[in-house]
This record gives C-alpha cells, structure tokens and sequence, in this order.
C-alpha cells in the first residue's frame, strides 16, 4: 500500500463571524420586522462545518437588531424522530441555549400552509409558524439520491426540514411518484409563499470539508440563487482519485456525514444498491464498510450500500432511528444488511476474487476514512503509475504492507508507516 495526499485549493473564510455579519447587513433582513419581532432560526443535522460558530454569529445578528431569535431542529425523521432527539443531535453540534444565548426550541407539531399545484400540501414546524419570520441557515451541496439544479440547500430545509417528521414522511411518498427534484421545488415555492420565510445563510464548503463560502439569499431570486450556488460548489467536489478501484474500503459510515450514510457521489452508489451510477465519478467495484462514526449514535443508514461490513458493526445498531429514517425516506434498501466477517482481513480476502480476476496481486484497493475525508488516502501500489501522473497527488513515505494488526483487523489511516 501506498499513503498518498490529495491536494485541494484552499478555500476556507478567515473570519467567519464577521463574514456573516456583513453578508446578513448587507442582506437587510431585519427591515421587515419590529424590534421585538421573534425570530426562529432553522437548524439542520448534517456534519457541518463550524456550524455552531455560523449559527451563533445568525443569533447575534438577530440581537443586535433588537429582535427576539430563537433555534428550532429543521429535520424530518433524524433524531428518531423526537423532540428531545432532535435538541440532543443539535446540542451534539454545541448549539445548545447556553452557548447559542437563545433559546433551543424542539417539538414536532406542524401547521398547513397550503397545496401546492401536484396536490401537496406543505407544512411548517408550529413554533416557527407563529413567530414573526423564519431564517434558514443551512449547506448547499449535491444530494445522494438524484442529480438537478437544485439538490440539498435552502428549499429542500423548507420541504423536509421545516415539515419536520409528519412533513418528511408525506412528501417523500410524493417524492417516490413525480421524484426528490420536483417535490423539493413545488414545496420549497409553497412555503416561500406563505410569507413566513425572512431569506436564508446558504453555507458553502470546498473538498477540504471547510467553510468556503457564506451567502445571505434573500426570498427575493432565492431559486435561482440557490442553482447557481449549487453549480459553484459541484466543482469544487472532491473524489477518489483514481478512475476505478476493485475494492474501496470505508472505514465509516454515519448520518454526520451524509444524510445516506455516505456521500453516494462520492462511493458512487445509489442508495437503492446501483453500482456506479453516477457519471464521472471514478468506478467502484466493491465497497467494504468498516465500522459506523461515533457521531452516528447507531443509525445504520447507508450499510445496504455496501457489498461487505465488519461484524463489530452489528452490535452498535440502534434500529429505532435507523429504521426510521430509512423508511421515512423511502429506501428500505439502505439498511440491508450486507455479508459480514469478524475481521477486517477476511473481509478484504473472501472479497478479492469476487472483482473478475484470476491475478490476485492486480486488485487495485483505495482506502478513505470516509467520503468527506479526501485528503489522505491509502491506494494499492499497483496503482503508483496514476497517482505519480495527477500533479495534485503526492506519496507520503516508501510502500507498506497491508495494515493488519495481530488480531486481522487495520491500523488507523498513517500508524502503518510510523505517523
């Protein structure tokens, strides 16, 4: 094996809190309301980068415009689909009444707000229906499950966020007739219709998982702003990089790092079991899943995915939110669970010859610790003439056998070679 790291552009904001400021002044949302006026704050439950620093800076703007912010979970099932699970998964992220300085409001009761022209009906968190507006804050990226100009941001937070679990469940059954694309809009324009959306913080990150860019969306053009900021951050998307591999090894999935477990963009997968689906994203043949992330807290989402998981993974389900949200977004296939070994070698042996060849020093293996980790990979050496032909990889130290310890199970990404 050989320790290789990708190099992205850097494109992290020095100052975040100032950087909010000046987007949400300049942004003017506070025009529309008294002093006093109560502000709900939308929060999401991805794996954000300096989430709790944005969301405190959305706070303190509102305070000092003299109005009254609180944070509400803008999640559907996630949580198990509780009150008291959605604060814990926000208070996760430190966004907890303490460090925020407002209150953390969580419940699940929705209110209507209308139908939309496919005979939806869009609802709103109850609480954020009767304050005085609501300020999205949330990331624009690509989605796992589809491709369009608009993907995961600020309209489908307005569908299946603010919706909550009673919302996320009626408009995925939707969604599973007419498509993810289509419902995200049609809802996204009936909510924004109902006046109580004051704009959104659009949260941009580049392939280093950093904060890149931070974009104050007004209602006003909030469509087709949010396409063209989709169509800026799909090119700064990192991947694999390699064009193909026999085996990618993961050693976590977790719902803090892609609503599906993992970035399916990334492992190029549907989250329905398709094998490469996506164009131009480098071919994976088999994908073995090591362990769940320890922010996950048992949800399983994404292990149906793969081909082939360690056994330890097993006991760490928790099958309450796991089948939850699997259900909810229906895709039952996510949560299968995949062939199993007790070690991480056995899984990577019984698996070698199911990738067509006869050679079995030609299998071509890459390791990530997950899809948002993309900077230092493990790449079989059988691969040294591409990676030594991309300018943006470099070979960090001399190759190095397989890292197994004793028991068969791999050392952490770098303990191989001494890091």
């Amino acid at each position: 094996m050989l320790r290789v790291r990708q190099y992205f552009p850097d494109r992290a904001v020095k100052d975040i809190p100032a950087t909010v400021a000046e987007e949400l002044r300049r942004a003017n949302f506070a025009s529309s309301l008294q002093p006093g006026a109560r502000v709900a704050i939308g929060v999401g439950s991805r794996g954000i980068a300096n989430i709790a620093t944005i969301v405190r800076a959305v706070v303190d703007y509102w305070k000092a415009a003299g109005m009254a912010p609180f944070i509400f979970p803008a999640m559907g099932s996630h949580g198990a689909a509780s009150p008291e699970g959605q604060a814990m998964v926000l208070g996760k992220y430190n966004i907890t009444e303490a460090t925020m300085g407002c209150p953390v409001l969580s419940q699940l009761e929705v209110v209507p707000l209308g139908t939309t022209p496919e005979g939806i009906v869009a609802y709103l968190d109850k609480l954020a229906f009767e304050s005085d507006g609501v300020m999205l804050v949330g990331r624009v990226k690509w989605h796992t499950d589809f491709e369009g100009k608009i993907e995961s941001g600020l309209y489908k937070m307005m569908a299946i966020g603010l919706g909550k679990f009673a919302g996320a469940q009626y408009y995925h059954t939707f969604a599973y007739k007419i498509g993810l694309a289509q419902m995200i809009r049609s809802v996204g324009r009936q909510v924004l219709a109902s006046g109580k959306i004051l704009g959104g913080l659009a949260i941009l990150e580049d392939a280093n998982h950093t904060t890149a860019q931070l974009t104050a969306v007004p209602v006003e053009g909030m469509e087709e702003q949010e396409e063209k900021l989709l169509a800026l951050v799909k090119t700064w998307q990192g991947h694999v990089p390699v064009k193909e591999l026999d085996i990618l090894i993961l050693d976590e999935i977790g719902k803090d790092i892609s609503g599906a477990g993992m970035d399916t963009k990334v492992a190029n997968r549907g989250v329905l079991g398709e094998y490469n689906l996506w164009a131009g994203a480098p071919k994976f043949h088999r994908i073995f899943i090591r362990d769940l992330s320890r922010n996950t807290y048992g949800s399983a989402v994404g292990m149906g995915m793969a081909d082939v998981i360690n056994s330890r993974i097993l006991p760490q389900i928790d099958w309450v939110p796991t089948q939850i949200n699997s259900l909810t977004a229906s895709s039952p296939q996510a949560i299968r669970v995949p062939c199993y070994f007790d070690t991480d070698r056995e899984c990577v042996e019984r698996f070698q010859p199911t990738v067509g060849k006869h050679d079995l020093s030609t299998v071509t293996i890459g390791r990530i610790k997950n899809t948002l980790s993309l900077t230092d990979v493990e790449l079989s050496e059988n691969l040294r003439a591409e990676i030594e032909a991309n300018p943006n990889l470099t070979i960090v130290g001399d190759p190095y056998d397989f890292p197994l310890d004793a028991s068969g199970n791999m050392l952490p990404l770098g303990d191989a070679h001494g890091d």
